[in-house]
């Protein structure tokens, strides 16, 4: 089965279709309502703790968008809470008599070509937006995918759909942790903002968020300009 095959028979077998993106921080979630144009329209979005389930909004929220039947198809990077999403799903299924199937998301059901050295290895978070980036590029174009959570990901695919790897680094919280953890005075900055950091900080705290602040930010920039220079073809960056 590709991915692209999820949506195709929603209505006629009339089991609602949920999607989950498995991360080492959150786990989110959302209904697949059709297609427009080959992409998935998504709605009906909730989200979970990938460390502290609260299963009890989780019944409250599936029973609402899946009252009677209910296919997962589960993309995870974090086996631990991928597992703890599933046995949750099996005790609403056992409880509240919901018929329920679960399919894991492997990079073999990806429509794109992975050309890494080890394709199995590759997250297939990194995968699932590398394939909707090259859907959205331009024809002739490249497509350059950057995604920012725990970690960071710079990720390149070539004009005839080809993944060709890319740049991993860690995310702006998980550089505040390791500041904190590696040092014995620099503490933890967990709001790290939205908007454009203030250079130079003008204490402790707002020096962290400057250094990671545009510290990420000239990263991806560099790693965008180096990546460029790989693909004989515009590049298209989502």
């Amino acid at each position: 089965m590709m991915l692209g095959d999820v949506s195709e028979d929603t209505s006629k077998r009339g089991r609602t279709k949920i999607l989950a993106d498995i991360g080492n921080s959150m786990v989110k979630l959302a209904v697949l309502s059709g297609v427009r144009q080959g992409m998935p329209c998504l709605k009906d979005r909730y989200n979970l703790n990938s460390h502290d389930f609260d299963c009890e909004g989780f019944e409250d929220w599936l029973m609402t968008v899946a009252p009677v039947s209910a296919e997962f198809y589960v993309a995870s990077v974090y086996e631990a809470a991928a597992a703890c999403l599933e046995t949750s799903i099996s005790a609403i299924s056992a409880t509240r008599n919901l018929s329920v199937q679960k399919q894991r998301v492997l990079f073999s059901h990806l429509p794109i070509e992975v050309t890494t050295e080890h394709p199995e290895h590759v997250g297939i978070d990194r995968l699932a937006a590398a394939t909707a980036a090259s859907r959205l590029a331009i024809p002739s174009h490249g497509a350059m995918v950057i995604d920012c959570g725990t970690a960071v990901s710079v990720d390149l695919v070539s004009p005839d759909g080809q993944f060709l790897g890319g740049a991993i680094l860690p995310g702006p919280s998980l550089l505040s942790r390791m500041l904190a953890d590696g040092t014995s005075l620099l503490p933890e900055v967990l709001s790290l903002g939205d908007t454009l950091p203030v250079m130079p900080g003008r204490s402790t705290s707002s020096a962290i968020v400057a250094g990671i602040g545009f510290g990420v930010r000239g990263a991806v920039c560099r790693l965008v300009d180096e990546a460029r220079k790989k693909v004989d073809a515009e590049v298209d960056v989502f």
